[in-house]
């Protein structure tokens, strides 16, 4: 009933003219101080119904922040909604306790204040929730906002630039939905196409060289993207900013989470009608959104059914129309000076292994996947790096759908692919990379500026479901590597009750020597010495809430639990 009913709404707006609905382009918000609040609402994606609905500021999506590099950023995020949240700044450089990770978690009525300085490259970056367990129905619900990065680098090429008239955010979106138009998730009927929340958009674009901010916010579709008429274009940037040299394409393929931005030359073409397409059927197989999710006998059920998948259809209309006084007409060829590691200084190389938990011919397609025969656990460190380190880092996908990795904190570069050079959209300053069935991705990436031996980052697939199943592991950035590592094993410490009330024991397979307290925002409020392998702790005096404790034991280790 319910595959039926999403395929009859679909059907409903097929029927339509595309291209009904102006674009809907987020606020922008600047300076050095931002508000957030993250609040619940409701929107009408069909007619006669309002559909629960998240948003920052407002009901749906988020408004666009805008930083400068070099500021110090001051960001309040007011929880409103009456379930605990988080918020992630994706793709930007920030210390450990500010990225907003799993640890972070905001509880409803209470206000995060992250304060970091803004030293990444001009670029498009997001943000979105990052809860445990809860990404996709937070994300999917409608927490998603752009982030664009200004620096002298870029201010000085000749580019479109003027927020909503010629340097446009894209954030595009399939949803899925029950049957009574609620949003859904961990399922294949993502149906629904929109564009910064808009069903069958059209933008009104000036007869000159437009810039599309172009940003993968599908929970699990990945897009071949191009024009109406093989329309050639220029890649200038993609996830960590901006490139060295433009490139022309009329292709590229973007998987969820990642970003690019592309110059569309539109001189001289006023009064004509031109759209942004998805060329799904030119999608290899194994990637979800192709003609054929998973390979061999690996398959996702009733995934036939979606009439996006493996299709080519219209995700934006462009009604070229007047320029404006001052258009841009030209695209500089030379765009900025990339350094990329000498694989001569690498440190540590690591192995990360993408596999399905139960082996099945199901599971290979459907999940839940490992990494490294590892599900996610809070209180695991998976990996312990050091500052300064540089690093490759060899991913081997085992499974039989392509995975979108995704590493916190850094940027990397892409080695190869099954040992050959990455195509020219993936070359660059990235944070993720679409690994496909079978194939073995390497990428090189050093570990700057931030540590923190006790918060770590997180790196994880961005098929959301996946990530919220166990897809996903955390490191720490040690200062010095002089220091003792983070305990690998939880079962060396014992933690109960969780949660509690008022007493909370500790047991250790060796003499706990400090056990400390600290709250969300990293502020200690509990510090005391033991001789034993077993402690009693009064908790009572902390109001409720999620605590961090932090165990340091003879064995020369440390433990996080939340």
């Amino acid at each position: 009933m319910k595959r039926l009913l999403i395929c009859l709404i679909t059907a409903v707006h097929a029927c339509h003219a595309y291209g009904q609905t102006p674009l809907f382009i987020p606020a922008a918000l600047t300076g050095t101080t931002f508000n957030l609040n993250v609040q619940s609402g409701t929107t009408s994606f069909f007619p006669g119904y309002n559909t629960p609905t998240y948003g920052v500021n407002g009901s749906l999506l988020a408004p666009t922040l805008i930083f400068n590099q070099g500021d110090s950023i001051h960001i309040n995020v007011t929880n409103s909604l009456p379930v605990t949240t988080t918020m992630h700044w994706h793709g930007l450089h920030v210390p450990a306790m500010y990225d907003g990770g799993p640890e972070q978690v905001i509880s409803p009525g209470t206000t995060w204040q992250p304060v970091f300085k803004m030293i990444n490259d001009a670029g498009t970056y997001w943000y979105h929730p990052h809860g445990l367990g809860k990404t996709d129905l937070q994300v999917s619900k409608g927490i998603a906002g752009m982030i664009i990065v200004k620096d002298p680098v870029e201010a000085a090429l000749n580019l479109p630039r003027t927020y909503g008239v010629d340097d446009f955010p894209v954030i595009v979106q399939t949803k899925a939905f029950d049957m009574l138009r609620q949003i859904a998730i961990a399922t294949e009927d993502d149906t629904l196409l929109m564009v910064n929340g808009t069903v069958d958009p059209y933008l009104d674009a000036p007869a000159q060289v437009v810039r599309l901010r172009i940003l993968n916010g599908s929970s699990m579709r990945s897009y071949m993207f191009g024009f109406s008429g093989n329309l050639p274009f220029k890649l200038i940037a993609n996830d960590g900013g901006l490139l060295d040299t433009s490139t022309t394409l009329t292709r590229i393929r973007l998987s969820p989470g990642e970003r690019i931005e592309v110059l569309l030359d539109l001189t001289g073409k006023a009064g004509q009608t031109i759209y942004f397409k998805n060329y799904g059927s030119e999608l290899p197989a194994g990637i979800y959104g192709a003609a054929v999710a998973g390979t061999g006998a690996a398959t996702i059920p009733f995934y036939n059914l979606n009439h996006l998948n493996g299709s080519d259809y219209n995700v934006m209309k462009l009604n070229v129309v007047a320029p404006t006084a001052s258009p841009v007409t030209s695209i500089p060829a030379t765009l900025a000076t990339l350094s990329p590691w000498s694989v001569s200084s690498v440190d540590t190389t690591r192995t990360f292994k993408f596999d399905p938990k139960i082996a099945d011919s199901t599971t290979f397609a459907m999940g839940p996947f490992n990494i490294n025969d590892t599900q996610f656990d809070m209180g695991l460190i998976n990996v312990v790096t050091y500052i300064n380190n540089t690093e490759i880092w060899t991913l081997i996908n085992n499974t039989m759908i392509a995975h979108p990795f995704h590493i916190h904190d850094v940027f990397f570069y892409i080695l190869d692919i099954n040992g050959v050079p990455p195509p020219v959209f993936e070359r660059g300053k990235k944070d993720v990379v679409l690994v496909m069935p079978g194939d073995t991705v390497r990428f090189i990436t050093k570990f700057e500026d931030y540590a923190d031996e006790l918060t770590p980052y997180m790196y994880h697939c961005h098929l959301l479901h996946h990530e919220d199943d166990g897809m996903m592991g955390q490191f720490v950035v040690m200062p010095d590597k002089t220091m003792v590592k983070p305990v690998s094993k939880e079962a060396d410490i014992l933690l109960y009750p969780n949660p509690s009330n008022d007493k909370l024991t500790v047991t250790s397979n060796s003499t706990i020597n400090t056990l400390s307290i600290s709250n969300l925002f990293g502020q200690t409020l509990f510090t005391q010495q033991y001789h034993s392998p077993k402690v009693e702790v009064d908790i009572a005096d902390l109001p409720a809430g999620v605590y961090f404790i932090r165990i340091n034991n003879t064995d020369v280790q440390k433990f996080v639990k939340q």
